[in-house]
């Protein structure tokens, strides 16, 4: 009968373990798959930013030796991210392409300039900065003109604020989600132990030696988690970068990392505390209340 009692009471106590960690693991799962898509986004946005140019046209009367040396000097600025020579035969030729035309004919000679398609790095996308290195660059005797798409760069700036702002918002909804499913698996798994937590304190246990092995096994029971959810994003990676190989998900390494490493230390934390005031709310009951 006692072995009975015994194994009926270890069923119970693996189910609870295995409902735990399903739950645990199901919600780090959702968080770093937010995660991903935040830390990508970033770079996502990164991309789209440094894709827009600032387009310097030089005069005419530059010699090779004078554009050489601006080009070495604008390489070494702060904000350069590329910078790719354009000759007028070479301009000349993309617009014919894009007009489908050959203007040269029509006119009898070639009014394009030589000039260059300078990228910024990402932090410099924004209108005031760009105006300003424009402004700067308009400066020197060897440009004729700088510009940019200045309707392009407020509308993309735009964009990636409102895309931001409803990231932010979702990924605190999940956070706030997340604490709150995790601390309740946890919640009933202690539940169930109630009566072993009063019976260990009624013959003189201390509330911290109480607490330990309970602290212990949920944290263990979390870093489970933890790495089944990283699994399941890993599955979802691969699935991804198959079909959408632009996002290059798999060589991306340190992404990759800091989405593990942070679902870890989440798990970590969230069990650690869960069970700490789990097992206090449990220590702090009267008998009675148990029931």
């Amino acid at each position: 009968m006692a072995k009975s009692f015994d194994s009926f009471q270890k069923g119970r106590l693996r189910t609870s373990y295995t409902s735990v960690v399903i739950s645990i693991s199901l919600v780090l799962f959702f968080v770093g798959i937010l995660g991903l898509i935040l830390l990508k986004s970033t770079k996502i946005t990164n991309y789209f930013k440094e894709n827009v140019i600032i387009s310097i046209y030089l005069k005419d009367n530059v010699d090779r030796k004078q554009t050489e040396q601006f080009k070495e000097d604008l390489l070494k600025k702060e904000y350069t991210k590329k910078l790719i020579y354009i000759s007028k035969e070479r301009a000349a030729t993309i617009y014919k392409k894009d007009l489908g035309e050959d203007f040269i004919e029509f006119l009898g000679y070639n009014p394009l300039k030589n000039g260059f398609d300078l990228y910024l790095k990402a932090p410099f996308v924004s209108n005031e900065k760009m105006n300003s290195i424009k402004k700067e660059l308009n400066k020197n005797k060897l440009i004729i003109d700088a510009s940019y798409n200045k309707n392009l760069v407020k509308q993309l700036t735009k964009n990636i604020k409102r895309i931001s702002f409803w990231l932010l918002i979702l990924s605190g909804f999940l956070g706030l989600v997340a604490i709150i499913l995790i601390n309740n698996s946890i919640r009933l798994a202690i539940y169930s132990k109630r009566f072993n937590i009063k019976t260990m304190q009624m013959v003189g246990a201390t509330k911290s030696f109480i607490r330990k092995p309970f602290i212990w096994q949920s944290i263990k029971l979390g870093i489970l988690s933890a790495f089944i959810a990283i699994l399941g994003i890993g599955a979802v990676v691969y699935y991804v970068n198959k079909y959408i190989p632009k996002l290059d998900l798999l060589k991306d390494y340190l992404t990759l990392s800091y989405v593990a490493i942070g679902i870890i230390i989440i798990s970590f934390i969230i069990t650690w505390i869960s069970t700490f005031f789990a097992t206090q709310k449990f220590l702090n009951l009267q008998t009675n209340d148990l029931y």
